[in-house]
């Protein structure tokens, strides 16, 4: 009997004991619960993490044929959709070295406009192949290059006549004669005229980084030369007749003539800085500088200026070829322009 009592007293400190445990236990838990609940909130909200997105990149294959023939001359391969026709134009130089990108026309129908070199493969393609039709243009030369060359020769064409190289006037016709003023005058405007063109064309005006056909390079200078050598010969001869009305006529002509040189240099500058609002330019407008007043009257001043500068100069020399000159020079400039 004693057994017995002993064995239930020690099965009831046990189970007393293990009660205890089990308190300590979930004590430990709660308190462990309430850490890590305090250290989540203080941690702010969980971010997601963001997916990371593959983009395809698809290729083109251009097959690039002979316009006259119709047979393949290369496939340049690995054109990505926003590779430009410029693009395709330098891989085509690098299979065909023969060929530099200024002087590849690319179509897509024979016989069609050639493509820009800004047009993006993406925005012509209607499937992953896309055929393009060559075409040689041939000799091609930078637009700065075409002015220089038009500018530079009638400065020192010129210059030739007037300093009266002997092939070119009778020495024995022109050694007794003075020259009037007026040859001096002229040669200074002339001078003046296309030391600006220089100018501007190196410092102001913005010129295209595009190429032109050798041809075109050709036909201005000999508008240009010619010209010159025209208006240069019968001013500089020895039996050059000066104005009819004298120092008067050269001086006025001469004042109004620089003041029209001066007006044209004023509206290029303003027409190569347009303003801007937004994405748009807008037309120059005019400001303080009073030779910009003429846009009130007109909206290219620079050709009314030039047409002035012409005028001016015709009647101070009392001439006929600066008015074939004048009109002809206008249309050349809105060619090139």
């Amino acid at each position: 009997m004693f057994k017995r009592h002993k064995s239930l007293t020690s099965e009831r400190k046990r189970e007393i004991f293990s009660r205890g445990a089990t308190r300590s236990t979930l004590k430990n838990d709660l308190r462990n619960f309430h850490c890590l609940s305090h250290f989540v909130l203080s941690a702010g909200p969980l971010k997601s993490t963001p997916v990371v997105k593959h983009s395809r990149t698809t290729h083109f294959e251009i097959e690039i044929l002979d316009a006259q023939t119709r047979k393949q001359i290369c496939i340049v391969d690995k054109v990505t959709q926003i590779s430009t026709i410029q693009d395709v134009k330098q891989k085509f130089h690098k299979t065909c070295p023969k060929w530099y990108p200024s002087r590849v026309g690319l179509q897509l129908e024979r016989g069609g406009p050639f493509l820009k070199d800004y047009i993006t493969i993406q925005s012509i393609a209607a499937s992953s192949i896309v055929t393009l039709y060559f075409t040689d243009l041939g000799q091609q030369v930078s637009w700065i290059t075409v002015f220089l060359a038009e500018y530079t020769g009638p400065l020192l064409i010129y210059l030739l006549f007037y300093l009266r190289i002997p092939y070119i006037y009778d020495m024995k016709e022109g050694s007794g004669r003075l020259r009037h003023p007026v040859v001096h005058v002229a040669c200074f405007c002339h001078c003046i005229h296309y030391i600006r063109y220089l100018l501007e064309t190196l410092f102001v005006h913005k010129v295209s980084a595009g190429h032109t056909p050798l041809k075109n390079l050709i036909k201005g200078c000999a508008f240009y030369w010619g010209f010159t050598s025209w208006i240069a010969y019968y001013i500089n001869h020895p039996q050059y007749t000066p104005p009819s009305f004298g120092n008067r006529q050269v001086t006025i002509s001469a004042i109004n003539f620089l003041i029209c040189e001066a007006g044209n240099h004023f509206i290029n500058v303003v027409l190569s800085h347009p303003n801007h609002t937004g994405i748009n330019a807008c037309f120059p407008s005019p400001n303080y500088n009073p030779f910009t007043w003429m846009f009130f009257l007109v909206s290219c001043p620079n050709y009314t200026y030039e047409i002035g500068s012409w005028i001016s100069f015709t009647v101070m020399t009392q001439t006929l070829p600066e008015n074939f000159e004048k009109w002809k020079q206008i249309k050349m400039v809105t060619r090139e322009y």
